[in-house]
Order: structure tokens, then C-alpha cells, then sequence
């Protein structure tokens, strides 16, 4: 066997034993770079090193600081508590806030797993109290929260964007955004639909939504206007260090996008601004940030620097050309990203597919961000599996339904994503094609 199928079959082994073993997929990315890289190859330590993606790191970092700051003040609260009060009685609106609510959080840079731990016990509570489908209501969060994921200040968003960049690869992540976006939105309104979303549109209203929700809502947080004041009264209102936190959130999206501003580091400097605005609220902050996700990213992108090195990826391109049908190969892709990444990291795997997808991302007879946003999509609408976080998530908050029957439904639900989504997401951005690009 060769030292290319090795490391290959090294790499799916990965996910494999990240899924069924509760170990960091980045630990075992660090330990197979080294053993692949240095004692089977003969590449130097320095050499491994070099493929460490400190870029991508810094990016990370600055964007999780940040928004760790903005969870731990209460903002994201508020943000929640503000789109439930939008529906003003109309039971036919809950499940579209929770998208909603997902799709912001995502958007604005809050990690998947904050954004399903925060709103999951509130959507499927408000389920419960209002007759609502448990699992409609759970699958139509999560596909906000996919829906947001690929937003330039998210982490899935910020992965991708900067493999692609890593690589010299033509992308364009508004055009990501967007695409990911729009097929949620059409995936949403047939989940709403088949699950009977459409008889709750009634005249009759939901009396004292309001009040209800409010008390539904059991968050602790204890941001009040003078960070020296622990009194709380401000609990639940937007105070003039919330507003800061959101006026900074805008000035990241300004200087990154604006001004090409790298985004770590501005994460880093509106975070620090927040920080000392009042540093003794600050505390745990850095222990909230996703370190393990980081890890396993940052792992998983080094073993890939040393596959680099060690001829795997031209090994891979060369495989994929032969199949002298791109269009095929990003079909391929797209599948294996759904599957895998409804057992494992989706994190990890978008960091592993781009390099290996390189040749059909070169190829000029495809469109380069319709597969990119085809791998990108497959990989992460089945998020909603149980066996994933965002999934089990659901799972432990489900109300009004037998966790086992619950959990049958999940599975059932999850296998129809992984069987329909690729597939969806492929004919749509590659075989079609958007009027967009």
C-alpha cells in the first residue's frame, strides 16, 4: 500500500474514531501529522510546524473571543428575547422566529452549538405550551442555524472562506452566504409545510404570547447598566454596555468587510474594547471560548498541510481528474460530506474536503462557488442528526413527546437529509446553476 492511500485511510479513520470515541479529532490531526509526517515520510519537525495554520487560528480565536464577550453580557439574550416577542400571538409565526432567531446568532458569529444550546429549550418549551410539532419545531431551528452558519463571521463561514484563500481559490463569501441562505429558507417552508405549519395561520391569537414567552425564557444572565451594580434590574433590557457590544459587532462587520480589515484581529481589538469597558464582568470568558473546536480544526488543518507535503494531494487530484467528469466528483463530494458530517465534526470535515477537492474547484467548466457551496450545504443541513450535538441538543430537550418516539423521529428525519440534501444542494448549484454566479 502506498504512503498516499495510507494517509487517506489515516484521515477517514479520524472521524471515524472521533465519533464513536469521545476524544478530540484535532489531538489525533496533531499525533497523525507527526507520525505520517516525520516517521513514515521523513519530513523535519520544522516542516510539520510550518503546516500549522496560524492564520486561520488567529482568526478563530479573535472571532470566539469576541463573541464569548457578547454571550457571557447577555447580548445574544436579549437578541433571543426580542425576535419571540415579534410574533404577537400568531402560533403559525413560532417556528419561523426560532429560524430566525438561529439564522442571527449564526450570522453574527455565535458558534452552532451556543446557538442550539441556547435556543433549544426555549423552541421545543414554547413547542410544548403551544401544540406545536416538537420536531418540526427542533429541525426548523437547526436549519436556521445552518442557515446563518456560512455568514462570513462564522465559524463555518470563516473555515471555508479561508481554505479557499489558503489555496488561491476563486470564491466569493457573500455568494456562499447567500446560496447556503436561500436553500435553508426552501428546505424550512417543506419541513413547515409537510409537518402541517400551515394550519396555525388562524385569526385566533395566542393570548398573553407575550408574558408567556418572557417567563419561558430561563437564561441566566446579570447584565445591568453599571457593571458595578449587581443588582439585575436591567435583566432582560438593552443597557448601554449591550448596546456598545452591538455597536462593536457592527464595527467588526465594517472593518472586515469594509476595509479588509483581517478578522482576527479585529475580533481581538472590539473584544479587548469590550473587555475594558468592564473587565471585572469579564470573568470566564476565555475558558467559554470553543477551545476543542479550535483544536480539532487547527489539528485537522495541520494533518492536511503535511498530506500537502507528502504528495497526497496532488495523489488526489490526479484520482479525481481521472474521473474526467467534475461534475460527478462534486456530486461525490457533496454525499460523503453528508454523511460523514452527520456522525462527525462539520467543523473538521470542511477543513479536510476543500484541499482535497481541489481539482474540481479548478476545473473552469464548473462553477468553483456553486460546489463549494454544494460540499458546503450537504455537509451541514444534517447537523440535525442525533448524533450530532446540535441533534442531541433537541434530543435532551424534547417535551410533550416519548423521548424514544422522539428520538425514532429525529433519525428518521436526519436520514432523509442526508439521502435528499446533497443531492438537492448539488442539482441546484452545480447542474442548475444561480443566476448570480
Amino acid at each position: 500500500m502506498s504512503i498516499e492511500i495510507g494517509a487517506i485511510i489515516l484521515l477517514l479513520l479520524m472521524f471515524i474514531i472521533g465519533a464513536i470515541l469521545p476524544i478530540n479529532i484535532g489531538i489525533i490531526g496533531f499525533v497523525a501529522a507527526f507520525t505520517m509526517g516525520v516517521l513514515v515520510s521523513g519530513l523535519s519537525v520544522d516542516e510539520i510546524f510550518s503546516a500549522f495554520p496560524a492564520d486561520l487560528f488567529v482568526l478563530l480565536a479573535g472571532v470566539t473571543f469576541l463573541f464569548a464577550i457578547v454571550q457571557k453580557n447577555g447580548t445574544i439574550d436579549l437578541i433571543s428575547r426580542w425576535g419571540l416577542l415579534l410574533v404577537k400571538g400568531n402560533t403559525g409565526l413560532i417556528p419561523w422566529v426560532m429560524f430566525a432567531l438561529g439564522a442571527i446568532l449564526t450570522s453574527i458569529g455565535t458558534s452552532a452549538i451556543a446557538s442550539a444550546s441556547i435556543l433549544s429549550p426555549i423552541a421545543l418549551r414554547v413547542a410544548f405550551q403551544y401544540k406545536i410539532n416538537p420536531l418540526m419545531m427542533g429541525l426548523m431551528l437547526l436549519i436556521g442555524v445552518t442557515a446563518g452558519g456560512f455568514s462570513p463571521l462564522h465559524l463555518f463561514g470563516v473555515i471555508v472562506n479561508g481554505m479557499m484563500d489558503s489555496q488561491n481559490l476563486p470564491h466569493s463569501p457573500g455568494l456562499l452566504f447567500l446560496n447556503t441562505f436561500i436553500l435553508c429558507v426552501f428546505v424550512a417552508i417543506i419541513v413547515f409545510i409537510l409537518f402541517g405549519g400551515l394550519r396555525f395561520f388562524r385569526k385566533d391569537s395566542v393570548h398573553l404570547y407575550t408574558a408567556a414567552t418572557v417567563e419561558t425564557i430561563d437564561i441566566n444572565v446579570n447584565q445591568v447598566d453599571n457593571p458595578e451594580d449587581n443588582s439585575g434590574k436591567s435583566e432582560g433590557r438593552l443597557t448601554w454596555y449591550r448596546g456598545f457590544t452591538l455597536l462593536g459587532i457592527a464595527l467588526l462587520v465594517v472593518l472586515a468587510l469594509g476595509y479588509n480589515v483581517h478578522m482576527g484581529f479585529a475580533g481581538f481589538g472590539v473584544g479587548l474594547a469590550l473587555f475594558l469597558m468592564a473587565p471585572k464582568r469579564q470573568e470566564g470568558v476565555l475558558q467559554s471560548m470553543p477551545w476543542p473546536i479550535i483544536l480539532m480544526v487547527t489539528g485537522i488543518v495541520t494533518y492536511v498541510g503535511v498530506l500537502e507535503q507528502i504528495g497526497v494531494i496532488e495523489y488526489m487530484t490526479q484520482l479525481i481528474a481521472g474521473m474526467n467528469n467534475s461534475v460527478m466528483a462534486a456530486l461525490t463530494a457533496s454525499y460523503i460530506g453528508g454523511i460523514i458530517s452527520s456522525f462527525a465534526s462539520t467543523t473538521g470535515f470542511l477543513a479536510a474536503i476543500i484541499p482535497l477537492a481541489i481539482p474540481i474547484l479548478q476545473d473552469p467548466t464548473v462553477s468553483s462557488i456553486g460546489v463549494i457551496s454544494s460540499i458546503s450545504f450537504a455537509s451541514s443541513i444534517v447537523d440535525i442528526s442525533p448524533f450530532s450535538t446540535n441533534g442531541a441538543m433537541l434530543l435532551a430537550n424534547a417535551q410533550g413527546m416519548n423521548q424514544n418516539e422522539f428520538f425514532r423521529k429525529l433519525l428518521i428525519a436526519s436520514a432523509c437529509f442526508v439521502v435528499i440534501g446533497p443531492g438537492l444542494a448539488w442539482l441546484i448549484f452545480v447542474v442548475i446553476g444561480t443566476p448570480w454566479g
